[in-house]
């Protein structure tokens, strides 16, 4: 089904995955450069991270009453957004598909109101081009017969 060209789901999440380690790195690099800037201990790696580590403030890194009503966020607001549309998608591909729905008789879906609209123009375009069609049709294939047998 898919078209000469088009990434594979494959090749999309994966594009995707890279999308949201990239992010995670600059993230990472920001709060690195936060935390320096505010004289906080650095942040293990992940790896090193233990359960029942502790992180204790110096007493430098206490927030006065000006600071801590000036909160800046962490990253500009547009890369935010794009990490929140790069998950989105992520969530969005790695939900099962849908099966289809079932419509009872007397209910309404998508499929069903398409082809109720379409209908009448069908019927008009039927209406109007069928005959001439057929007609063409039936006298190439009579004129093609007639032709071999003389």
């Amino acid at each position: 089904m898919r078209q000469t060209g088009e990434p594979s789901v494959e090749e999309i999440l994966e594009s995707i995955k890279k999308v949201i380690a990239r992010d995670n790195r600059a993230i990472a690099a920001v709060e690195r450069k936060v935390r320096e800037e505010r004289g906080l201990r650095p942040s293990p790696e992940p790896a090193e991270a233990a359960d029942d580590d502790i992180f204790e403030l110096d007493s430098s890194a206490e927030l006065t009453e000006d600071e801590a009503g000036d909160e800046s966020p962490l990253l500009p607001e547009e890369r935010a957004s794009s990490m929140r549309e790069s998950l989105a998608a992520l969530a969005m591909l790695a939900e099962p598909g849908v099966p289809p729905q079932i419509v009872r008789s007397g209910e309404t879906s998508l499929e069903g109101l398409t082809r109720e609209l379409l209908r009448p123009a069908l019927a008009e375009w039927l209406d109007k081009n069928l005959p001439p069609l057929v007609e063409r049709m039936v006298a190439a294939e009579i004129a093609r017969i007639v032709g071999k047998k003389v």
